[in-house]
């Protein structure tokens, strides 16, 4: 499949889904009242696909993949915040296992793109 657009990239779509589902689970009373961890697991999490979008429009595969590397980054993180979130009882442990899942599963993609677009280039 050809990538015309950056929704067509795989890793974008399981981005997005790590954002709608960390989005959900802020929604919870306690988590939605800590505007602290919850700006910054929402940006965390909505900072992987955003950063996906900019890197495809970068101009280069060099400037893409720096873009993919922080998309990568910000999957990373959204796994370190979610201690936080457990430690503090705003989120269950399934919560956490979901979102995991899904921060690897994408962080895993978008490194499986670098080492395509890395190959293109060499």
């Amino acid at each position: 499949m050809k990538i015309e657009r950056f929704e067509d990239i795989e890793g974008w779509k399981l981005a997005r889904e790590l954002a709608r589902i960390v989005y959900d689970a802020t929604k919870g009373e306690k988590f939605s009242r800590d505007f602290g961890l919850k700006d910054q697991i929402q940006r965390a999490a909505g900072s992987a696909m955003h950063n996906i979008a900019e890197g495809f429009d970068g101009g280069s595969d060099a400037e893409f993949i720096r873009f993919l590397c922080y998309a990568q980054r910000s999957c990373t993180e959204v796994k370190s915040q979610l201690y936080a979130a457990l430690d503090q009882n705003y989120i269950s442990d399934e919560q956490v296992q979901l979102i995991y899942k899904q921060a690897t599963q994408t962080h895993k993609c978008i490194g499986g793109f670098i080492r395509y677009l890395a190959s293109r280039s060499a």
